[in-house]
Protein backbone atom coordinates (compact mmCIF):
# COMPACT_ATOMS: atom_id res chain seq x y z
CA UNK A 1 0.00 0.00 0.00
CA UNK A 2 2.89 2.35 0.77
CA UNK A 3 4.11 2.24 -2.85
CA UNK A 4 0.63 3.14 -4.06
CA UNK A 5 0.39 6.24 -1.87
CA UNK A 6 2.18 8.17 -4.62
CA UNK A 7 -1.22 8.38 -6.32
CA UNK A 8 -2.51 10.21 -3.25
CA UNK A 9 0.03 12.99 -3.74
CA UNK A 10 -2.46 15.41 -5.31
CA UNK A 11 -4.82 14.95 -2.35
CA UNK A 12 -2.48 15.69 0.55
CA UNK A 13 -4.66 18.50 1.88
CA UNK A 14 -7.82 16.36 1.87
CA UNK A 15 -5.93 13.43 3.40
CA UNK A 16 -4.81 15.60 6.32
CA UNK A 17 -8.01 17.59 6.79
CA UNK A 18 -10.37 14.57 6.72
CA UNK A 19 -9.01 12.88 9.89
CA UNK A 20 -8.52 16.25 11.63
CA UNK A 21 -12.14 17.16 10.98
CA UNK A 22 -13.24 13.76 12.33
CA UNK A 23 -11.19 14.43 15.46
CA UNK A 24 -13.00 17.74 15.81
CA UNK A 25 -16.30 15.89 15.48
CA UNK A 26 -15.11 13.40 18.12
CA UNK A 27 -14.34 16.25 20.47
CA UNK A 28 -17.93 17.44 20.10
CA UNK A 29 -19.13 13.93 20.99
CA UNK A 30 -16.90 13.80 24.07
CA UNK A 31 -18.23 17.14 25.32
CA UNK A 32 -21.89 16.03 25.17
CA UNK A 33 -21.86 13.84 28.36
CA UNK A 34 -20.26 16.71 30.29
CA UNK A 35 -22.99 19.12 29.16
CA UNK A 36 -25.68 16.56 30.06
CA UNK A 37 -24.07 16.15 33.50
CA UNK A 38 -24.17 19.95 33.98
CA UNK A 39 -27.87 20.03 33.05
CA UNK A 40 -28.63 17.35 35.66
CA UNK A 41 -26.35 18.59 38.45
CA UNK A 42 -26.81 22.32 38.03
CA UNK A 43 -30.01 22.85 36.09
CA UNK A 44 -32.41 20.16 37.24
CA UNK A 45 -31.03 19.93 40.77
CA UNK A 46 -31.48 23.67 41.32
CA UNK A 47 -34.55 24.08 39.05
CA UNK A 48 -32.61 26.61 36.99
CA UNK A 49 -34.63 26.81 33.77
CA UNK A 50 -32.28 29.35 32.23
CA UNK A 51 -29.28 27.10 32.73
CA UNK A 52 -31.19 24.09 31.37
CA UNK A 53 -32.20 25.91 28.19
CA UNK A 54 -28.74 27.40 27.84
CA UNK A 55 -27.09 23.99 28.08
CA UNK A 56 -29.73 22.59 25.72
CA UNK A 57 -28.80 25.27 23.20
CA UNK A 58 -25.17 24.30 23.71
CA UNK A 59 -26.06 20.67 22.92
CA UNK A 60 -27.76 21.81 19.72
CA UNK A 61 -24.68 23.84 18.87
CA UNK A 62 -22.39 20.88 19.49
CA UNK A 63 -24.63 18.71 17.29
CA UNK A 64 -24.57 21.28 14.47
CA UNK A 65 -20.82 21.70 14.72
CA UNK A 66 -20.30 17.93 14.83
CA UNK A 67 -22.53 17.46 11.80
CA UNK A 68 -20.64 20.18 9.93
CA UNK A 69 -17.29 18.63 10.78
CA UNK A 70 -18.64 15.20 9.78
CA UNK A 71 -19.97 16.40 6.41
CA UNK A 72 -16.72 18.22 5.65
CA UNK A 73 -14.65 15.19 6.66
CA UNK A 74 -16.80 12.89 4.54
CA UNK A 75 -16.42 15.17 1.53
CA UNK A 76 -12.65 15.39 1.98
CA UNK A 77 -12.30 11.63 2.45
CA UNK A 78 -14.51 10.89 -0.55
CA UNK A 79 -12.59 13.32 -2.75
CA UNK A 80 -9.25 11.86 -1.73
CA UNK A 81 -10.29 8.19 -1.99
CA UNK A 82 -12.15 8.54 -5.28
CA UNK A 83 -9.36 10.64 -6.78
CA UNK A 84 -6.78 8.14 -5.57
CA UNK A 85 -8.75 5.21 -7.03
CA UNK A 86 -9.17 7.08 -10.34
CA UNK A 87 -5.45 7.74 -10.69
CA UNK A 88 -4.56 4.21 -9.59
CA UNK A 89 -7.02 2.64 -12.03
CA UNK A 90 -5.70 4.84 -14.84
CA UNK A 91 -2.11 3.95 -13.97
CA UNK A 92 -2.96 0.24 -13.88
CA UNK A 93 -4.79 0.46 -17.20
CA UNK A 94 -1.87 2.32 -18.80
CA UNK A 95 0.54 -0.25 -17.40
CA UNK A 96 -1.52 -3.14 -18.75
CA UNK A 97 -1.56 -1.47 -22.17
CA UNK A 98 2.25 -1.34 -22.08
CA UNK A 99 2.57 -5.09 -21.49
CA UNK A 100 3.40 -7.40 -24.35
CA UNK A 101 1.36 -10.39 -25.41
CA UNK A 102 3.74 -12.58 -23.41
CA UNK A 103 2.82 -10.91 -20.09
CA UNK A 104 -0.87 -10.75 -21.00
CA UNK A 105 -0.87 -14.47 -21.77
CA UNK A 106 0.75 -15.18 -18.41
CA UNK A 107 -1.50 -12.96 -16.29
CA UNK A 108 -4.83 -13.81 -17.89
CA UNK A 109 -7.80 -11.60 -18.71
CA UNK A 110 -9.88 -12.54 -15.63
CA UNK A 111 -7.08 -11.50 -13.28
CA UNK A 112 -6.59 -8.17 -15.03
CA UNK A 113 -10.29 -7.33 -14.89
CA UNK A 114 -10.51 -8.25 -11.20
CA UNK A 115 -7.55 -6.01 -10.37
CA UNK A 116 -9.05 -3.13 -12.34
CA UNK A 117 -12.50 -3.33 -10.77
CA UNK A 118 -13.07 -5.23 -7.54
CA UNK A 119 -9.59 -4.82 -6.03
CA UNK A 120 -9.39 -1.07 -6.65
CA UNK A 121 -12.94 -0.62 -5.33
CA UNK A 122 -11.90 -2.39 -2.11
CA UNK A 123 -8.84 -0.13 -1.84
CA UNK A 124 -11.03 2.94 -2.35
CA UNK A 125 -13.47 1.87 0.38
CA UNK A 126 -10.63 1.02 2.77
CA UNK A 127 -8.94 4.38 2.22
CA UNK A 128 -12.23 6.26 2.68
CA UNK A 129 -12.96 4.55 5.99
CA UNK A 130 -9.36 4.87 7.17
CA UNK A 131 -9.33 8.63 6.59
CA UNK A 132 -12.56 9.02 8.54
CA UNK A 133 -12.40 6.44 11.31
CA UNK A 134 -8.86 5.19 11.83
CA UNK A 135 -8.03 8.07 14.19
CA UNK A 136 -11.56 8.82 15.36
CA UNK A 137 -12.31 5.51 17.08
CA UNK A 138 -9.09 5.29 19.15
CA UNK A 139 -9.45 8.99 19.98
CA UNK A 140 -13.00 8.41 21.30
CA UNK A 141 -11.93 5.35 23.32
CA UNK A 142 -8.98 7.01 25.01
CA UNK A 143 -10.71 10.37 25.21
CA UNK A 144 -13.64 8.76 27.01
CA UNK A 145 -11.27 7.10 29.46
CA UNK A 146 -9.48 10.38 30.12
CA UNK A 147 -12.78 12.16 30.69
CA UNK A 148 -13.89 9.36 33.03
CA UNK A 149 -10.74 9.71 35.11
CA UNK A 150 -11.24 13.48 35.12
CA UNK A 151 -14.74 12.97 36.58
CA UNK A 152 -13.94 10.33 39.20
CA UNK A 153 -10.83 8.15 39.48
CA UNK A 154 -12.31 5.23 41.51
CA UNK A 155 -15.26 4.89 39.13
CA UNK A 156 -13.01 5.25 36.09
CA UNK A 157 -10.98 2.22 37.16
CA UNK A 158 -13.87 0.15 35.79
CA UNK A 159 -13.00 1.58 32.36
CA UNK A 160 -9.42 0.38 32.77
CA UNK A 161 -10.79 -3.15 33.26
CA UNK A 162 -13.67 -3.06 30.75
CA UNK A 163 -11.71 -1.62 27.80
CA UNK A 164 -9.04 -4.38 27.71
CA UNK A 165 -11.74 -7.06 28.05
CA UNK A 166 -13.81 -5.49 25.26
CA UNK A 167 -10.70 -5.17 23.09
CA UNK A 168 -9.81 -8.81 23.71
CA UNK A 169 -13.28 -10.02 22.69
CA UNK A 170 -13.67 -7.74 19.69
CA UNK A 171 -10.21 -8.23 18.21
CA UNK A 172 -10.09 -11.90 19.15
CA UNK A 173 -13.28 -12.57 17.19
CA UNK A 174 -12.03 -10.35 14.39
CA UNK A 175 -8.66 -12.11 14.07
CA UNK A 176 -10.38 -15.50 14.14
CA UNK A 177 -12.86 -14.43 11.47
CA UNK A 178 -10.43 -12.92 8.96
CA UNK A 179 -8.91 -16.24 7.73
CA UNK A 180 -12.38 -17.79 7.68
CA UNK A 181 -13.67 -14.93 5.56
CA UNK A 182 -10.75 -15.56 3.18
CA UNK A 183 -11.75 -19.21 2.90
CA UNK A 184 -15.36 -18.23 2.29
CA UNK A 185 -14.26 -15.84 -0.46
CA UNK A 186 -12.14 -18.54 -2.06
CA UNK A 187 -15.04 -21.00 -1.96
CA UNK A 188 -17.30 -18.32 -3.45
CA UNK A 189 -14.79 -17.73 -6.26
CA UNK A 190 -14.79 -21.46 -7.02
CA UNK A 191 -18.59 -21.57 -7.04
CA UNK A 192 -18.78 -18.53 -9.32
CA UNK A 193 -16.15 -20.07 -11.58
CA UNK A 194 -18.21 -23.23 -11.89
CA UNK A 195 -21.35 -21.18 -12.55
CA UNK A 196 -19.60 -19.19 -15.28
CA UNK A 197 -18.29 -22.39 -16.83
CA UNK A 198 -21.76 -23.94 -16.81
CA UNK A 199 -23.41 -20.89 -18.36
CA UNK A 200 -20.72 -20.65 -21.03
CA UNK A 201 -20.87 -24.34 -21.87
CA UNK A 202 -24.61 -24.89 -21.41
CA UNK A 203 -25.02 -26.21 -24.96
CA UNK A 204 -22.30 -28.82 -24.45
CA UNK A 205 -23.79 -29.84 -21.09
CA UNK A 206 -27.19 -30.37 -22.70
CA UNK A 207 -25.66 -32.18 -25.68
CA UNK A 208 -24.15 -34.77 -23.31
CA UNK A 209 -27.14 -34.86 -20.92
CA UNK A 210 -24.98 -33.74 -17.99
CA UNK A 211 -27.50 -31.35 -16.48
CA UNK A 212 -28.19 -33.42 -13.37
CA UNK A 213 -24.51 -34.11 -12.76
CA UNK A 214 -23.74 -30.39 -12.90
CA UNK A 215 -26.70 -29.62 -10.63
CA UNK A 216 -25.44 -32.15 -8.09
CA UNK A 217 -21.94 -30.67 -8.20
CA UNK A 218 -23.34 -27.16 -7.81
CA UNK A 219 -25.43 -28.28 -4.83
CA UNK A 220 -22.38 -29.87 -3.23
CA UNK A 221 -20.25 -26.74 -3.56
CA UNK A 222 -23.12 -24.48 -2.59
CA UNK A 223 -23.79 -26.54 0.56
CA UNK A 224 -20.10 -26.39 1.47
CA UNK A 225 -20.14 -22.61 1.03
CA UNK A 226 -23.30 -22.39 3.14
CA UNK A 227 -21.72 -24.38 5.97
CA UNK A 228 -18.62 -22.18 5.88
CA UNK A 229 -20.77 -19.04 5.99
CA UNK A 230 -22.76 -20.45 8.88
CA UNK A 231 -19.57 -21.25 10.80
CA UNK A 232 -18.07 -17.80 10.35
CA UNK A 233 -21.49 -16.28 10.98
CA UNK A 234 -21.80 -18.08 14.30
CA UNK A 235 -18.37 -16.79 15.30
CA UNK A 236 -19.15 -13.23 14.25
CA UNK A 237 -22.52 -13.41 15.99
CA UNK A 238 -20.71 -13.80 19.31
CA UNK A 239 -19.44 -10.22 19.09
CA UNK A 240 -22.64 -8.38 20.00
CA UNK A 241 -23.75 -10.57 22.94
CA UNK A 242 -20.18 -10.85 24.29
CA UNK A 243 -19.50 -7.12 24.10
CA UNK A 244 -22.89 -6.16 25.48
CA UNK A 245 -22.51 -8.70 28.29
CA UNK A 246 -19.24 -7.08 29.28
CA UNK A 247 -20.60 -3.57 28.90
CA UNK A 248 -23.77 -4.37 30.84
CA UNK A 249 -21.80 -6.00 33.67
CA UNK A 250 -19.46 -3.01 33.66
CA UNK A 251 -22.48 -0.68 33.66
CA UNK A 252 -23.97 -2.47 36.67
CA UNK A 253 -20.73 -2.09 38.60
CA UNK A 254 -20.43 1.49 37.37
CA UNK A 255 -23.93 2.43 38.56
CA UNK A 256 -23.34 0.65 41.88
CA UNK A 257 -20.01 2.39 42.34
CA UNK A 258 -21.55 5.68 41.26
CA UNK A 259 -24.43 5.29 43.71
CA UNK A 260 -22.02 4.65 46.55
CA UNK A 261 -19.92 7.64 45.54
CA UNK A 262 -23.04 9.84 45.24
CA UNK A 263 -24.25 8.63 48.64
CA UNK A 264 -20.84 9.50 50.09
CA UNK A 265 -21.08 12.97 48.58
CA UNK A 266 -17.98 12.44 46.40
CA UNK A 267 -19.91 12.33 43.11
CA UNK A 268 -23.02 13.92 41.64
CA UNK A 269 -25.85 12.19 39.78
CA UNK A 270 -25.00 13.89 36.49
CA UNK A 271 -21.46 12.57 36.66
CA UNK A 272 -22.78 9.00 36.87
CA UNK A 273 -24.85 9.61 33.73
CA UNK A 274 -21.76 11.04 31.99
CA UNK A 275 -19.71 7.98 32.96
CA UNK A 276 -22.42 5.70 31.58
CA UNK A 277 -22.47 7.65 28.30
CA UNK A 278 -18.71 7.34 27.98
CA UNK A 279 -18.97 3.60 28.55
CA UNK A 280 -21.57 3.36 25.74
CA UNK A 281 -19.37 5.42 23.41
CA UNK A 282 -16.42 3.12 24.03
CA UNK A 283 -18.24 -0.09 23.11
CA UNK A 284 -19.68 1.46 19.94
CA UNK A 285 -16.28 2.71 18.81
CA UNK A 286 -14.55 -0.59 19.52
CA UNK A 287 -17.06 -2.45 17.35
CA UNK A 288 -16.57 0.19 14.63
CA UNK A 289 -12.80 -0.14 14.91
CA UNK A 290 -12.96 -3.93 14.57
CA UNK A 291 -15.08 -3.64 11.43
CA UNK A 292 -12.73 -0.96 10.12
CA UNK A 293 -9.66 -3.11 10.62
CA UNK A 294 -11.30 -5.98 8.70
CA UNK A 295 -12.04 -3.59 5.82
CA UNK A 296 -8.51 -2.17 5.91
CA UNK A 297 -7.03 -5.68 5.90
CA UNK A 298 -9.04 -6.50 2.79
CA UNK A 299 -7.95 -3.22 1.20
CA UNK A 300 -4.29 -3.95 1.99
CA UNK A 301 -4.59 -7.43 0.47
CA UNK A 302 -6.10 -5.92 -2.67
CA UNK A 303 -3.39 -3.23 -2.70
CA UNK A 304 -0.73 -5.94 -2.67
CA UNK A 305 -2.43 -7.61 -5.63
CA UNK A 306 -2.54 -4.35 -7.58
CA UNK A 307 1.06 -3.56 -6.64
CA UNK A 308 2.14 -6.99 -7.87
CA UNK A 309 0.49 -6.19 -11.19
CA UNK A 310 2.23 -2.81 -11.43
CA UNK A 311 5.58 -4.47 -10.76
CA UNK A 312 5.23 -6.72 -13.81
CA UNK A 313 7.69 -5.24 -16.30
CA UNK A 314 7.06 -5.40 -20.06
CA UNK A 315 9.52 -7.66 -21.82
CA UNK A 316 9.74 -5.38 -24.87
CA UNK A 317 11.73 -2.16 -25.16
CA UNK A 318 11.34 0.42 -27.91
CA UNK A 319 13.91 2.91 -29.25
CA UNK A 320 13.06 6.59 -29.57
CA UNK A 321 13.62 6.82 -33.33
CA UNK A 322 14.43 4.76 -36.40
CA UNK A 323 18.06 4.32 -37.47
CA UNK A 324 19.55 7.35 -39.24
CA UNK A 325 20.21 5.38 -42.44
CA UNK A 326 17.47 3.15 -43.78
CA UNK A 327 18.36 0.20 -46.01
CA UNK A 328 17.24 0.12 -49.62
CA UNK A 329 15.49 -3.19 -50.14
CA UNK A 330 12.60 -4.67 -52.08
CA UNK A 331 11.84 -7.10 -49.27
CA UNK A 332 8.74 -6.29 -47.25
CA UNK A 333 9.36 -9.03 -44.68
CA UNK A 334 12.35 -11.27 -44.05
CA UNK A 335 12.67 -14.02 -41.46
CA UNK A 336 16.34 -14.80 -40.79
CA UNK A 337 16.49 -18.25 -39.15
CA UNK A 338 13.84 -17.35 -36.56
CA UNK A 339 12.92 -19.57 -33.62
CA UNK A 340 10.28 -18.73 -31.05
CA UNK A 341 8.67 -20.16 -27.91
CA UNK A 342 5.81 -18.73 -25.87
CA UNK A 343 7.61 -19.35 -22.57
CA UNK A 344 11.29 -19.38 -21.77
CA UNK A 345 11.20 -23.03 -20.74
CA UNK A 346 8.46 -24.29 -23.06
CA UNK A 347 8.76 -26.17 -26.34
CA UNK A 348 9.53 -24.13 -29.43
CA UNK A 349 6.47 -22.97 -31.38
CA UNK A 350 8.70 -22.09 -34.37
CA UNK A 351 12.09 -23.48 -35.29
CA UNK A 352 14.55 -22.02 -37.83
CA UNK A 353 12.00 -20.20 -40.00
CA UNK A 354 13.76 -18.55 -42.97
CA UNK A 355 11.97 -16.85 -45.88
CA UNK A 356 11.56 -13.52 -47.67
CA UNK A 357 8.44 -11.74 -48.94
CA UNK A 358 8.83 -9.08 -51.62
CA UNK A 359 6.70 -5.95 -51.71
CA UNK A 360 3.42 -6.54 -53.52
CA UNK A 361 3.55 -10.31 -53.12
CA UNK A 362 0.81 -12.46 -51.67
CA UNK A 363 2.16 -14.98 -49.19
CA UNK A 364 0.07 -17.97 -48.18
CA UNK A 365 0.72 -19.74 -44.88
CA UNK A 366 -0.80 -23.17 -44.42
CA UNK A 367 -0.34 -26.09 -42.08
CA UNK A 368 -2.10 -28.30 -39.59
CA UNK A 369 -3.60 -27.16 -36.31
CA UNK A 370 -0.85 -26.00 -33.94
CA UNK A 371 1.80 -25.87 -36.66
CA UNK A 372 2.72 -22.23 -35.88
CA UNK A 373 0.91 -20.26 -38.58
CA UNK A 374 -0.40 -17.54 -36.25
CA UNK A 375 2.95 -17.40 -34.46
CA UNK A 376 4.64 -16.39 -37.70
CA UNK A 377 2.37 -13.41 -38.37
CA UNK A 378 2.44 -12.38 -34.70
CA UNK A 379 6.20 -11.98 -35.02
CA UNK A 380 5.80 -9.72 -38.06
CA UNK A 381 3.72 -7.26 -36.03
CA UNK A 382 6.04 -7.78 -33.03
CA UNK A 383 3.31 -8.95 -30.72
CA UNK A 384 6.08 -11.27 -29.50
CA UNK A 385 9.85 -11.13 -29.85
CA UNK A 386 11.71 -13.95 -31.55
CA UNK A 387 13.72 -16.18 -29.25
CA UNK A 388 16.43 -16.61 -31.87
CA UNK A 389 17.04 -15.00 -35.23
CA UNK A 390 15.78 -11.72 -36.65
CA UNK A 391 12.53 -10.52 -38.19
CA UNK A 392 12.99 -7.66 -40.65
CA UNK A 393 10.27 -5.38 -42.03
CA UNK A 394 11.40 -3.14 -44.90
CA UNK A 395 14.95 -4.23 -44.11
CA UNK A 396 14.79 -3.02 -40.48
CA UNK A 397 14.77 -5.24 -37.42
CA UNK A 398 11.29 -5.04 -35.88
CA UNK A 399 12.96 -4.34 -32.52
CA UNK A 400 14.46 -1.14 -33.99
CA UNK A 401 11.06 0.45 -34.67
CA UNK A 402 9.78 3.07 -32.19
CA UNK A 403 6.59 2.18 -30.38
CA UNK A 404 3.66 2.38 -32.79
CA UNK A 405 5.77 2.92 -35.91
CA UNK A 406 5.74 -0.72 -36.97
CA UNK A 407 2.05 -1.33 -36.37
CA UNK A 408 1.24 1.78 -38.47
CA UNK A 409 2.52 -0.14 -41.48
CA UNK A 410 0.45 -3.24 -40.80
CA UNK A 411 -3.24 -4.05 -41.04
CA UNK A 412 -4.21 -7.14 -39.05
CA UNK A 413 -7.36 -9.23 -39.16
CA UNK A 414 -7.05 -11.67 -36.22
CA UNK A 415 -8.47 -15.17 -36.01
CA UNK A 416 -11.26 -14.07 -33.71
CA UNK A 417 -13.32 -11.28 -35.25
CA UNK A 418 -13.79 -8.67 -32.54
CA UNK A 419 -16.07 -5.66 -32.94
CA UNK A 420 -16.84 -3.06 -30.31
CA UNK A 421 -20.10 -1.56 -29.17
CA UNK A 422 -20.97 1.47 -31.28
CA UNK A 423 -21.77 2.10 -34.91
CA UNK A 424 -20.34 0.41 -37.99
CA UNK A 425 -18.62 3.69 -38.86
CA UNK A 426 -16.96 4.03 -35.44
CA UNK A 427 -15.63 0.47 -35.69
CA UNK A 428 -14.21 0.92 -39.18
CA UNK A 429 -12.59 4.24 -38.28
CA UNK A 430 -10.30 2.36 -35.89
CA UNK A 431 -8.15 1.67 -38.95
CA UNK A 432 -7.97 5.32 -39.98
CA UNK A 433 -9.74 8.05 -37.96
CA UNK A 434 -9.36 10.44 -40.90
CA UNK A 435 -11.07 8.16 -43.43
CA UNK A 436 -14.02 9.55 -45.37
CA UNK A 437 -17.29 7.73 -45.92
CA UNK A 438 -16.14 6.99 -49.48
CA UNK A 439 -12.97 5.38 -48.12
CA UNK A 440 -15.14 3.24 -45.83
CA UNK A 441 -17.45 2.18 -48.66
CA UNK A 442 -14.44 1.28 -50.83
CA UNK A 443 -13.06 -0.89 -48.03
CA UNK A 444 -16.46 -2.52 -47.52
CA UNK A 445 -16.67 -3.29 -51.24
CA UNK A 446 -13.26 -4.97 -51.18
CA UNK A 447 -14.22 -6.92 -48.07
CA UNK A 448 -17.46 -8.10 -49.73
CA UNK A 449 -19.43 -6.41 -46.94
CA UNK A 450 -21.34 -3.76 -48.87
CA UNK A 451 -24.64 -5.67 -48.79
CA UNK A 452 -24.17 -6.33 -45.06
CA UNK A 453 -24.07 -2.60 -44.30
CA UNK A 454 -26.70 -1.50 -46.84
CA UNK A 455 -29.09 -4.04 -45.36
CA UNK A 456 -28.91 -2.39 -41.93
CA UNK A 457 -31.10 0.48 -40.78
CA UNK A 458 -28.88 3.52 -40.75
CA UNK A 459 -26.20 1.75 -42.82
CA UNK A 460 -22.85 3.14 -41.56
CA UNK A 461 -24.63 4.48 -38.48
CA UNK A 462 -26.21 1.10 -37.70
CA UNK A 463 -25.45 0.01 -34.16
CA UNK A 464 -23.22 -2.91 -33.28
CA UNK A 465 -23.67 -4.59 -29.93
CA UNK A 466 -20.79 -5.54 -27.71
CA UNK A 467 -18.63 -8.14 -29.42
CA UNK A 468 -20.81 -7.89 -32.53
CA UNK A 469 -23.50 -10.11 -31.02
CA UNK A 470 -26.09 -8.85 -33.48
CA UNK A 471 -24.03 -10.02 -36.49
CA UNK A 472 -23.29 -13.44 -37.89
CA UNK A 473 -19.78 -14.86 -37.89
CA UNK A 474 -19.29 -14.13 -41.59
CA UNK A 475 -20.54 -10.57 -41.22
CA UNK A 476 -18.16 -9.94 -38.34
CA UNK A 477 -15.23 -11.30 -40.32
CA UNK A 478 -15.98 -9.15 -43.35
CA UNK A 479 -16.32 -6.00 -41.24
CA UNK A 480 -13.01 -6.69 -39.47
CA UNK A 481 -11.36 -7.14 -42.89
CA UNK A 482 -12.86 -3.82 -43.98
CA UNK A 483 -11.54 -2.19 -40.80
CA UNK A 484 -8.00 -3.31 -41.70
CA UNK A 485 -8.41 -2.15 -45.33
CA UNK A 486 -9.56 1.32 -44.28
CA UNK A 487 -6.08 1.73 -42.80
CA UNK A 488 -4.49 1.27 -46.24
CA UNK A 489 -1.62 -0.73 -44.77
CA UNK A 490 1.65 -1.59 -46.46
CA UNK A 491 1.33 -5.13 -45.08
CA UNK A 492 -2.05 -6.86 -44.70
CA UNK A 493 -2.29 -9.95 -42.50
CA UNK A 494 -5.39 -12.12 -42.81
CA UNK A 495 -5.07 -14.67 -40.01
CA UNK A 496 -7.60 -17.34 -40.94
CA UNK A 497 -10.07 -14.49 -41.26
CA UNK A 498 -12.25 -16.09 -43.95
CA UNK A 499 -13.10 -19.32 -42.11
CA UNK A 500 -16.76 -18.31 -41.78
CA UNK A 501 -17.08 -17.30 -45.45
CA UNK A 502 -18.32 -19.54 -48.18
CA UNK A 503 -15.92 -20.44 -51.01
CA UNK A 504 -17.45 -17.99 -53.49
CA UNK A 505 -17.21 -15.05 -51.10
CA UNK A 506 -13.69 -16.07 -50.10
CA UNK A 507 -12.66 -16.15 -53.77
CA UNK A 508 -14.25 -12.76 -54.47
CA UNK A 509 -12.50 -11.30 -51.43
CA UNK A 510 -9.08 -12.53 -52.51
CA UNK A 511 -9.58 -11.26 -56.05
CA UNK A 512 -10.69 -7.85 -54.78
CA UNK A 513 -7.64 -7.57 -52.51
CA UNK A 514 -5.33 -8.63 -55.34
CA UNK A 515 -6.78 -5.92 -57.59
CA UNK A 516 -6.08 -3.10 -55.12
CA UNK A 517 -3.60 -0.50 -56.42
CA UNK A 518 -0.17 -0.15 -54.87
CA UNK A 519 2.38 -2.64 -53.59
CA UNK A 520 0.61 -3.96 -50.50
CA UNK A 521 2.09 -7.23 -49.26
CA UNK A 522 -0.58 -9.70 -48.20
CA UNK A 523 -0.18 -12.62 -45.80
CA UNK A 524 -3.04 -15.13 -45.92
CA UNK A 525 -3.15 -17.66 -43.10
CA UNK A 526 -5.66 -20.39 -43.87
CA UNK A 527 -6.55 -24.03 -43.47
CA UNK A 528 -7.89 -24.07 -47.02
CA UNK A 529 -5.55 -24.76 -49.90
CA UNK A 530 -8.06 -22.96 -52.14
CA UNK A 531 -7.39 -19.73 -50.21
CA UNK A 532 -3.63 -19.83 -50.76
CA UNK A 533 -3.47 -21.63 -54.09
CA UNK A 534 -2.95 -18.45 -56.15
CA UNK A 535 -0.40 -16.94 -53.74
CA UNK A 536 2.98 -15.92 -55.12
CA UNK A 537 4.62 -17.95 -52.39
CA UNK A 538 3.22 -20.52 -49.97
CA UNK A 539 4.81 -21.37 -46.64
CA UNK A 540 3.96 -24.88 -45.44
CA UNK A 541 4.41 -25.32 -41.69
CA UNK A 542 4.62 -28.63 -39.88
CA UNK A 543 5.14 -28.68 -36.11
CA UNK A 544 6.75 -25.23 -36.13
CA UNK A 545 9.13 -25.94 -39.02
CA UNK A 546 9.05 -24.99 -42.68
CA UNK A 547 8.12 -28.15 -44.53
CA UNK A 548 8.10 -26.39 -47.88
CA UNK A 549 8.24 -23.02 -49.63
CA UNK A 550 7.05 -22.34 -53.16
CA UNK A 551 4.07 -21.95 -55.43
CA UNK A 552 1.15 -24.35 -55.50
CA UNK A 553 2.53 -26.30 -58.46
CA UNK A 554 6.02 -26.50 -56.98
CA UNK A 555 4.71 -27.76 -53.63
CA UNK A 556 2.44 -30.31 -55.26
CA UNK A 557 5.54 -31.84 -56.78
CA UNK A 558 7.92 -31.59 -53.84
CA UNK A 559 6.13 -31.18 -50.46
CA UNK A 560 4.47 -34.25 -48.95
CA UNK A 561 2.77 -32.20 -46.17
CA UNK A 562 1.19 -29.85 -48.70
CA UNK A 563 0.07 -32.77 -50.83
CA UNK A 564 -1.63 -34.42 -47.85
CA UNK A 565 -3.49 -31.20 -46.98
CA UNK A 566 -4.53 -30.63 -50.58
CA UNK A 567 -5.76 -34.17 -51.25
CA UNK A 568 -7.61 -34.26 -47.92
CA UNK A 569 -9.66 -31.30 -49.18
CA UNK A 570 -9.87 -32.41 -52.83
CA UNK A 571 -9.89 -36.22 -52.68
CA UNK A 572 -11.27 -36.49 -56.22
CA UNK A 573 -8.01 -35.10 -57.59
CA UNK A 574 -5.82 -37.73 -55.93
CA UNK A 575 -3.95 -39.61 -58.69
CA UNK A 576 -5.23 -43.13 -59.18
CA UNK A 577 -1.74 -44.44 -59.85
CA UNK A 578 -0.80 -43.55 -56.28
CA UNK A 579 -3.80 -45.48 -54.95
CA UNK A 580 -2.92 -48.44 -57.18
CA UNK A 581 0.69 -48.40 -56.03
CA UNK A 582 -0.46 -48.30 -52.40
CA UNK A 583 -2.70 -51.34 -52.95
CA UNK A 584 0.08 -53.22 -54.70
CA UNK A 585 2.43 -52.42 -51.84
CA UNK A 586 -0.06 -53.82 -49.32
CA UNK A 587 -0.57 -57.01 -51.37
CA UNK A 588 3.18 -57.48 -51.70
Amino acid sequence: MRDLLVYLRDYRRESVLAPLLKLAESLMDLLVPLVVAAIIDEGIAHADQGLIWGRFALLIGLAVLGMGFSFAAQWMAAKASVGFATKLRQALFDHIQSLSYRELDTLGTDTLITRMTSDINQIQNGLNLALRLLLRSPFIVFGAMVCAFAIDVPSALLFAVAIPLLSLVVFGIMLSSIPLFAQVQQALDQLLGMTRENLTGVRVIRAFCKEQAEIDEFDRRNDALTHMNEHVGHLSALMNPATYLIINVATIFLIRQGALRVQAGALQQGDVVALYNYMAQIVVELVKLASLIITINRALACARRVQDMLEVQPSMAYPQALPATLPATSEAVHFDHVSFSYSQTGDAALTDIDFSAQRGQTIGIIGGTGSGKTSVVNLIARFYDATKGTVLVDGIDVRAYPEGALIDKIGIVPQKAVLFEGSIRSNLLWGNPEATDQDIWNALATAQATEVVRGKDGQLDASIEQGGRNLSGGQRQRLTIARALVKRPQILILDDSASALDFATDLALRRAIASLPGTMTVFIVSQRTSSVRQADQILVLDDGRLAGVGTHDELMGSCRVYQEIYYSQFPDERPRTRDLASVQGVIA
